[in-house]
């Protein structure tokens, strides 16, 4: 995914519009189904496809993202939260993490223990 985004109440060089090849990491656990799988990549593709791609890709994150400063740790949030709400109830089939990379060596992430919900 390809995003422009500014940071502020930041000093550094990333307070001025920039942007990110993001590459972007989605871990579920569950139960095994009949097939042998968790939960199909393909349905959790779509579930990238139609909730988070729409809001992320070649955006200026800015105004495509809920209000936010938008790090990578405000964005790694809201997108574990929005893959979270479009999981199915099924097989005890939950959020595990999210990385989000902001370069091939830096990124963010977010863990089901953190989350205090």
């Amino acid at each position: 995914t390809d995003a422009a985004h500014h940071l502020f109440r930041y000093e550094g060089k990333c307070k001025s519009l920039h942007g990110h090849t993001y590459r972007l990491q989605i871990a579920v656990s569950g139960l095994l189904d009949e097939r042998g799988m968790v939960y199909d990549f393909g349905d959790l593709k779509a579930i990238y496809k139609q909730h988070l791609e729409p809001q992320l890709d070649h955006r200026y994150l800015n105004e495509s993202l809920p209000y936010m400063n938008t790090t990578a740790e405000n964005m790694v949030y809201w997108i574990y939260k929005t893959v979270e709400a479009h999981l199915p109830a099924k097989d005890g089939l939950r959020m595990e993490r999210v990385r989000l990379y902001e370069t091939p060596s830096s990124y963010a992430e977010f863990r089901r223990e953190w989350d205090l919900e």
